[in-house]
């Protein structure tokens, strides 16, 4: 009973931590908004932060004590798909084209697929093996992304591309939810989690060693993570 009392407070704090993470490029939305263009700002960060939250809202619903896995990614779904929808509606042409045929093939075909084939294919213990082993392999490809912000950290020896709050948040998220999954045993969700404090720790020392060498000239805490976002954005946010 108590464990099931501390994986729902960390959970919720979990659920906390992620929901700024979805909210983090407001400040890049309203900028869009004001201008009525997306000017150099891409698509695909959020077609596949909706693809994770998605699959990852899945998982939640079908696996038992799933609940806070569900409820926050079911956020994240409502957000990013507001994120993507002015994309389509303020993006150029070529660009509204291409996010739309993302939007097809990955956030309606790869999710439809995955729902029937688990459900109609798939036992109830199988469904929650391959749901989440989808779920985690789509995390680790997406750590790729702050990968490659710390090679280019450490070629640059600059911490220009790497804010310190999206290093930060990537520690703090994947730490929070690792813990969580540890105490619910759930290694579909420890093992990329895990991935990603560790991703989150070795940016911090990263930012240590360089953080002198060349100072980003946008200090705010709402401009880092805005240039984070662009920069470093397919952070797992579960």
């Amino acid at each position: 009973m108590e464990i099931l009392s501390l994986s729902f407070f960390v959970g919720i704090i979990g659920n906390v931590i992620s929901v700024l993470v979805f909210l983090s490029p407001i400040g890049t939305f309203e900028r869009i908004i004001k201008h009525k263009s997306t000017e150099d700002f891409q698509s695909l960060p959020y077609i596949c932060t909706l693809l994770n939250s998605s699959l990852w809202t899945y998982y939640g619903i079908t696996k038992p004590g799933g609940l806070l896995v569900a409820t926050v990614n079911g956020f994240g779904i409502f957000v990013e798909a507001v994120y993507v929808g002015l994309f389509l509606i303020y993006a150029p042409k070529k660009m509204k084209l291409k996010t739309g045929v993302l939007v097809g093939i990955l956030n309606v075909g790869f999710v439809a697929a995955a729902i029937v084939v688990t459900q109609l294919a798939l036992e109830s213990e199988t469904q929650i093996g391959a749901i989440g082993l989808v779920c985690s392999g789509l995390n680790i490809i997406m750590y790729g992304s702050p990968l490659a912000a710390m090679k280019t950290v450490v070629r640059t020896k600059s911490v220009e591309y790497m804010p310190f709050f999206i290093s930060f948040f990537l520690f703090l998220n994947g730490g929070i939810w690792a813990f969580y999954a540890s105490l619910m045993h759930d290694y579909f969700l420890g093992v990329p989690n895990g991935i990603g404090c560790l991703l989150g720790t070795a940016q911090l020392l990263l930012y240590a060693i360089y953080k002198n060498a060349k100072p980003s000239s946008n200090t705010s805490f709402q401009g880092l993570m805005e240039q984070g976002w662009q920069k470093e954005p397919l952070i797992s946010q579960c």
